[in-house]
Formats: C-alpha cells, sequence, structure tokens
C-alpha cells in the first residue's frame, strides 16, 4: 500500500504508545490489521477502512489519521508584550493570531504551542500538527528553552549560585538546576528545561531582582534571531525536522 500512514504512527496518534514501543508491539506478533497479524515494521495501513487490534483490543484512530497526508503548517511568532498567548481573548486584548496574515488565518487553523505570559516576549510557535503539539506539551519532552532577561538590580554571584544549584520557590515547589549566564551585570541569559509556570519570574521575585524585561530567544533547535517584534515566518523545512526529531517523531 503506497497510501495511508504507517501502522505504528497510527498507534502513536491513537495514544497506545510511542512510535518505538509500536514497533516493538509489531515485532512481538501483538498487533493485528483487519484480523491478520503485522509482520512487517513499516507496514502502512488506512485508518478510514482497516482495522486495527493490539494484544486483541481494539484500537479507535481518531479523525487527525484520516488528515495525516496533508500538509502541516509551522509558523514561529515574535509575541510582543500585552499580547495573550491563546487564539481570542474574552476580553478584547490583542490576541497571537492577530499577528498572522489573512492567508494564514484562512487557510488553516492554527494554535499556540505553550504558553509566554502577557508581559513576556519573544519565540512561539503556533501549527495545527496535533501530534506535535503533543509532544512539545508534555512533561516527558520538555525542551530547553533559553531566555534574555534584564533586571533592574545588579546580578551577585550568590544570586548565580543558588538558581545552577536548584532553588525552592517561595509556594515551596523545587526546581531543577537552571544555567544561566550574565550580560553586563543586569542581563541574564537563563536556560530552562521545566514547565513551572511563571517560573523565571517567581525566581527573580525571590531572589529580590524586579525584571524590566523577559524575551525568550530559542525552544529546543529553534531561533528567534532577527524577527522583529510582531512579526511572522514560516518555520523552514530543516527547521520542522529538527524540531520533530527533538521530541522523537
Amino acid at each position: 500500500m503506497n497510501n495511508g500512514i504507517r501502522l505504528n504512527k497510527a498507534l502513536a496518534f491513537a495514544g497506545v504508545c510511542s512510535r518505538r514501543k509500536a514497533d516493538d508491539l509489531i515485532s512481538a506478533g501483538a498487533v493485528c490489521v483487519n484480523g491478520i497479524v503485522a509482520d512487517a515494521l513499516g507496514q502502512r495501513i488506512d485508518p478510514a477502512t482497516d482495522t486495527i487490534t493490539v494484544q486483541g483490543k481494539l484500537v479507535l484512530l481518531p479523525s487527525d489519521c484520516l488528515e495525516d497526508q496533508r500538509s502541516y503548517t509551522y509558523v514561529m511568532l515574535h509575541k510582543p508584550i500585552q499580547v495573550v498567548s491563546t487564539v481570542r481573548d474574552p476580553q478584547g486584548r490583542p490576541a497571537v493570531l492577530d499577528f498572522l496574515s489573512e492567508e494564514l488565518r484562512r487557510r488553516t487553523r492554527l494554535y499556540p504551542i505553550g504558553r509566554l505570559d502577557y508581559f513576556s516576549e519573544g519565540l512561539l510557535l503556533l501549527t495545527d500538527d496535533g501530534e506535535l503539539t503533543n509532544r512539545l506539551t508534555h512533561p516527558r519532552y520538555h525542551l530547553p528553552k533559553r531566555y534574555q532577561v534584564r533586571v533592574r538590580e545588579r546580578v551577585e554571584n550568590r544570586m548565580l549560585e543558588i538558581m545552577q544549584k536548584g532553588m525552592t520557590l517561595r509556594e515551596g515547589e523545587c526546581l531543577a538546576p537552571v544555567e544561566v549566564e550574565v550580560q553586563e551585570n543586569t542581563t541574564l541569559l537563563l536556560t530552562l528545561r521545566q514547565g513551572i509556570n511563571r517560573q523565571i519570574r517567581r525566581m527573580c521575585r525571590d531572589l529580590g531582582l524586579t525584571i524590566l524585561s523577559l524575551r525568550r530567544i530559542s525552544l529546543g533547535p529553534l531561533c528567534l534571531g532577527n524577527l522583529p517584534k510582531g512579526r511572522c515566518r514560516l518555520l523552514l523545512p530543516d527547521e520542522v525536522s529538527a524540531l520533530k526529531k527533538s521530541v522523537g517523531l
């Protein structure tokens, strides 16, 4: 079958397991297609007509599988401050979709992956690729996120040591060690690998640092570069491949 999608990808879509684990199940003879044991790792199936079972249990394939062969859209936005990281805002504030071209908004339904808070700016991804979104938002695949943070006060060495060792927030949450550099005494370059809500703002609060600006400059293999505030661009094919590879796709 030249059309359809790979069996391991269909199982991943359905939430049964990862693609790698799906290959293990296929190799073990635990997966059947239309009642016949699947015996090829590269086997392709038609989600609209084929029946899949794993260890005798029926697998319900989501509608996303039927759309797998269409091309997805991947957009990098330089989110300005005072913009919400949602499709729309009940309070009428500017939302990230407001910065996309009319053509992008009309031809596909893009959603932001993750968030940047209202007063933060920088790199934000939007896509209609559900599988990639699930991977990027899953705790298992926290990609390193790099931020440039300008503060009012001079950054002391003791503050760097606390962040590098892993600090405990006022609310009691324990943080993993953070990679940190200082530029010109009042600008921090922080690399985070956790998904704690408003982590940088709460860290600076507890260290007595006043944030003047906070910008995300990279996410995994992607870099914001010189993309102007409020502007967006499509990801290059190599960037899409690198992003998918970083989360095991």
